[in-house]
């Protein structure tokens, strides 16, 4: 491949997030032989929520607007006419600039390969961009049989060159629906860590954003049958989002304040030490593109244990190998399993085991070489 010049990621942000971790982790690995740069719509903090290389320029089109959905909500909710007229005329500021000032980064691209992270993206980039720039999107969402989610996704690649879902039975479900040549490629771990968990105690740990598809109200539901069981158990909720104060009162509610704890996001060596200490993670998702953080957990040893409605983990957890898969959202199942592997260590062991050597092949290295192979390849075309 000749030396390749260029490489752009539009992002909306880069607060936390599934796709923001992706797009943190790609530059990462993308900036070791390439010049890669980031366009971000919104700078919602200081600096990004996940660690990115140095090497990598980052430009936010917008330094001080940010997104005021929640604002606009509480004046409607409070029926303040001022302040609605207000929220709403700053909303209409904020959607009009996001269009117009990613558009106008997208004509001005002078990138060899770029990359879109978003439906919204994908529509412009194919637009606009330019004719001979690698176009490539990305999905991070799963469709879930939505056929209007579907459509948009279709129509968002009529010009783009590749499309890459997040998970190999999205590419599989979308390769005959669209023109783009879709391809799978993993999103990788940030670290293969070198410790595992000694699977010692009675910490369980689940990680993600606090909202509804998480449906970490399903989880804390569960706690109060485990808790029963054994008063020693621990559930550790790592992340934050708009249902902090909801899991918070039904945490009270259901006396679990000394068995259930909300950690609030957590910086990856916080994240380390949680898994190390803990021999159980549990995800009860609705919906859950890939799970990455069923990777993650399998990388420090840890069992895992999902309900098959989250898509992603069916690609992840082998029944009786590396943890398991519930059908159905049967509760009383996702107890008696959770229960077995806390008490039969031998068993945690040998799932931990195998869920480290599954979670093996998505070390920085190796995806790092498919994306060059993938590189190479189309350069070799072009």
């Amino acid at each position: 491949m000749n030396n390749l010049k260029k490489i752009t990621i539009l992002a909306l942000h880069l607060g936390t997030g599934g796709a923001e971790n992706v797009i943190a982790s790609l530059s990462n690995i993308l900036c070791k032989e390439n010049d890669v740069e980031i366009i971000s719509t919104y700078k919602l903090q200081d600096k990004p929520a996940f660690d990115i290389d140095s090497r990598v320029k980052i430009t936010y089109l917008m330094q001080d607007l940010k997104p005021n959905g929640m604002a606009f909500k509480k004046a409607v909710k409070s029926k303040n006419i001022i302040q609605v007229f207000r929220q709403g005329g700053i909303s209409c500021k904020v959607l009009y600039l996001r269009r117009k000032l990613m558009i106008q980064a997208i004509k001005k691209c002078d990138s060899d390969v770029i990359i879109s992270t978003r439906v919204l993206h994908s529509n412009w980039l194919g637009k606009y961009g330019r004719k001979d720039a690698i176009k490539i999107a990305q999905e991070h969402n799963h469709h879930n049989g939505d056929a209007k989610i579907i459509n948009n996704t279709v129509r968002s690649l009529k010009n783009i060159d590749y499309f890459m879902p997040v998970s190999e039975e999205l590419a599989d479900f979308y390769k005959d629906k669209v023109n783009a040549k879709t391809l799978y490629i993993p999103n990788c771990l940030d670290i293969y860590p070198d410790k595992v968990s000694e699977l010692n105690n009675l910490n369980v740990i689940s990680v993600g954003r606090l909202e509804t598809e998480k449906c970490f109200e399903d989880l804390i539901d569960l706690f109060k049958n485990i808790v029963d069981w054994n008063k020693d158990v621990k559930l550790r909720i790592a992340g934050n989002g708009s249902q902090k104060s909801f899991l918070e009162e039904k945490i009270k509610e259901a006396s679990l304040e000394d068995n259930v704890i909300l950690t609030g996001n957590k910086n990856k060596k916080e994240l380390e030490e949680l898994y190390l200490d803990s021999s159980l993670f549990v995800m009860t998702s609705r919906t859950e593109s890939f799970g990455q953080v069923l990777v993650e957990a399998g990388s420090y040893g840890i069992p895992v244990l999902a309900y098959d409605t989250a898509q992603g983990a069916k690609e992840i957890i082998e029944n009786d190998k590396n943890g398991f898969l519930i059908k159905n959202r049967n509760k009383e199942e996702m107890i008696e399993k959770t229960k077995e592997i806390l008490s039969n260590k031998e068993l945690a062991k040998r799932l931990g085991r195998c869920g480290r050597e599954k979670a093996s092949r998505y070390t920085k290295e190796n995806i790092a070489k498919e994306w060059k192979k993938f590189l190479e390849d189309i350069y070799d075309k072009n």
